[in-house]
């Protein structure tokens, strides 16, 4: 009798947190590692120095919550910029400037988006997400779901950045399991990115075929 897969609650954080390791580290060419170990908690929170959190609805609804410090916020913001070729001495350098709080609010965006494409791939479940909100704190702020969780639970995993810096994320979410009846096939996600870049190499590989071809009719003309 054929075994069903079974998809837990600490399985769905755990592709979070590839997405968050993945894009982050591409979005600013460094490494960003995050934990094996993973803590239970009790209540999700916005913590110094900035916080960020992003609700989520659909197959299943939860809260993510990003607590940076400041030297992780900055190390993670500069990175990117550089990145994108601004120059260093155009770069903030306090992390409650409104820029930081931007750019980490745009990559957390990129991340829960990853998310939620790899949910919407693996499990055959969709769910959405809000805008997500980045504040800079100097106090702690207790968040909770606005829904009514039959068996809520709260996960937080750390991260560290190239530079060894720390930063938390935090998962809410009710308690659940998805059941895997039959085999199906996954999708893979298509990048217009990768799709422009193919279509670009195909016309200049073409391109340099013409080319050759003409100079050889050429030479043929010629007799050499």
């Amino acid at each position: 009798m054929k075994k069903n897969k079974i998809i837990t609650t600490d399985d769905i954080l755990l592709k979070l947190c590839q997405s968050i390791s993945s894009v982050l580290s591409t979005a600013t060419d460094s490494q960003i590692n995050y934990s094996a170990m993973v803590q239970k908690i009790n209540k999700t929170s916005l913590k110094p120095d900035i916080g960020c959190f992003v609700l989520f609805d659909g197959g299943f609804t939860g809260l993510v919550v990003s607590n940076f410090t400041q030297q992780a916020a900055l190390e993670i913001y500069q990175a990117y910029m550089l990145k994108m070729g601004i120059p260093h001495e155009d770069l903030a350098i306090h992390h409650t400037s409104d820029e930081v709080a931007d750019v980490l609010g745009e990559l957390i965006n990129q991340t829960v988006g990853d998310f939620t494409s790899k949910i919407r791939r693996e499990l055959q479940i969709s769910i959405t997400q809000n805008q997500p909100k980045m504040l800079a704190l100097n106090k702690q702020i207790i968040l909770s779901v606005d829904t009514n969780l039959d068996r809520p639970q709260a996960r937080r995993v750390s991260f560290t950045t190239e530079k060894n810096n720390i930063f938390y994320l935090e998962l809410a979410m009710d308690k659940t399991e998805f059941i895997q009846l039959e085999e199906f096939e996954q999708h893979q996600d298509i990048d217009p990115d990768v799709i422009i870049e193919n279509e670009k190499k195909q016309k200049e590989s073409n391109l340099t075929l013409v080319n050759q071809a003409d100079e050889q009719d050429l030479l043929d003309e010629l007799g050499i």
